[in-house]
């Protein structure tokens, strides 16, 4: 193995380059990258005592916490892949992905308590509680000293069009370009400071932790996003930098009146689809810079980015690729022309090397020399800037939620009064898009979209359950039986 395959862990290393410097603010509590070393090598020897060994597949449940970084930075050190959960999803959805993954261990909270009892029942999976982690024994453990890139770092789950989440490998080495492209993209300033108010199990919240490390900046955590707060340290010059998605900018920009960020602020980082030209030009009168990107937990987050100097004139573009990264767009199997629409394709270091257990995927979404076939529907202007023009065509997202129409058909279709069902994507103010679902009832039966919607509950993600309900006699589809989704937004206007 030749050394541009491994590197030193970065906790380990970073403790020992910069060690009295700020590594991370959470509430009133700070910490160095020494003393979150510390805490983090007694939190592996909490999870060792736990009966947690290296190799060993663990399920992370938790809300944004410090404790949480603690826990991802012990297994590390440990020597564990990560399965990052999503905490608003159902029991049903859980169970699939812990039992898809091949996790062993459960590492949450007492506040998810019912849930993971009915996981263990479920899945037969060993439970760990981070209160219980404060006054367990500590066992000594041999140190993971050094990272292979290669080696499995995380599995972040993903919707696939079947409806069945995917969970998506991100390598050592995807995470570590990742970083490396956004520090050739944004630069780096010796007082940077990370604001995370997204969750840290998706890739935009992990990408920041990994960032964290590589660059030697403190990340300013926050357990939820609060508007009115993140306002007030972005105003008190506490953090450089934020990742948002649009209707987390839009709560931020009506909260914050008149008022003005520190001139410290340089990078407003923002995905999760395109930004409103309003919206864009309120944050330009406010010298807020909007950095537009594009990404997936494919590519252990963003690969495309719009600077803020594009971000008017090139309304609507998600920008060009990071440094080491390629697009290209695939018409057809050859190369599309400037402005022809086709499939979004991709390459680079950052790209997962593939789904787990998913065969029939990874031969449909991966060419032999490194190209992922994304899903997405968009095109390349003649300045080579990127337009994304459908999400992997049917994608719902929600606030920066990935939702795909066929998880919620499936539920919706299980019910016994329904022939046929369609979700499409409804505009909302707030949240970008919420789910809209069509159905075509069974038998003359008689069932609202009320009972329909309690019926889904137990079994989606509340940001999954469609918003609006519409009965009709037949749903409309092509001369191969499929269902024209993009007909159905007729009966919105």
């Amino acid at each position: 193995m030749s050394s541009l395959e491994k590197m030193p862990n970065w906790l380990l290393n970073r403790a020992y380059l910069t060690p009295n410097r700020k590594a991370l603010v959470f509430k009133d509590k700070e910490l160095t990258f020494k003393e979150l070393c510390d805490y983090s090598l007694s939190m592996a020897r909490k999870l060792t005592a736990c009966g947690i060994k290296r190799g060993d597949r663990t399920a992370v449940l938790l809300n944004n916490h410090m404790d949480f970084v603690l826990v991802l930075y012990a297994l590390q050190l440990i020597g564990c892949p990560v399965v990052l959960l999503n905490v608003r999803l159902t029991n049903r959805e859980l169970a699939f992905q812990i039992d898809d993954s091949e996790a062993v261990h459960l590492i949450t909270q007492m506040e998810f308590e019912s849930i993971a009892v009915k996981l263990n029942g479920q899945t037969g999976i060993h439970t760990i509680y981070k209160e219980q982690l404060i006054a367990a024994n500590e066992v000594d453990f041999e140190i993971v000293t050094e990272f292979n890139l290669q080696d499995v770092c995380t599995i972040m789950y993903t919707s696939g069009t079947t409806g069945f989440p995917k969970g998506v490998i991100q390598s050592f080495g995807n995470h570590w370009w990742s970083a490396i492209g956004s520090a050739l993209n944004l630069g780096l300033h010796d007082q940077d400071a990370w604001l995370a108010a997204v969750p840290l199990f998706h890739a935009s919240g992990f990408s920041i932790l990994v960032r964290s490390m590589v660059y030697g900046i403190p990340v300013i955590l926050f357990e939820k996003f609060d508007e009115q707060q993140i306002n007030l340290a972005l105003m008190e010059g506490k953090a450089t930098i934020i990742s948002v998605v649009t209707s987390m900018l839009q709560n931020m920009i009506r909260d914050l009146g008149e008022k003005t960020y520190s001139p410290s602020f340089r990078c407003m980082l923002i995905g999760g689809g395109p930004v409103p030209l309003s919206l864009l030009q309120v944050c330009k009168n406010k010298n807020i810079p909007v950095f537009q990107t594009y990404g997936m937990t494919e590519t252990a987050s963003q690969i495309v980015t719009l600077t803020p100097e594009d971000s008017l004139a090139k309304l609507g573009s998600a920008g060009k690729p990071l440094f080491f990264c390629q697009v290209r767009i695939d018409k057809d199997g050859v190369a599309a022309m400037p402005n022809e629409i086709g499939e979004i394709v991709v390459k680079g270091p950052n790209v997962t090397y593939g789904y787990y257990n998913r065969e029939d995927a990874n031969k449909r979404s991966f060419t032999n020399d490194g190209w992922f076939y994304t899903g997405d529907v968009g095109y390349m202007d003649e300045d080579g800037f990127l337009f994304v023009i459908d999400r992997r065509s049917d994608l719902i997202i929600s606030g920066g939620e990935n939702i795909y129409p066929a998880e919620i058909e499936n539920i919706i279709l299980s019910h016994p009064a329904i022939k046929e069902a369609a979700v499409i994507g409804m505009d909302d103010e707030t949240w970008g898009q919420v789910p809209c679902a069509f159905y075509v009832v069974a038998n003359n039966a008689e069932i609202s979209g009320e009972q329909l919607a309690q019926f889904c509950q137990p079994h989606l993600a509340k940001y999954k359950v469609p918003k609006k309900w519409i009965q009709i006699n037949e749903l409309p589809k092509t001369a191969s039986n499929k269902v024209m989704r993009k007909s159905l937004s007729k009966f919105l206007s």
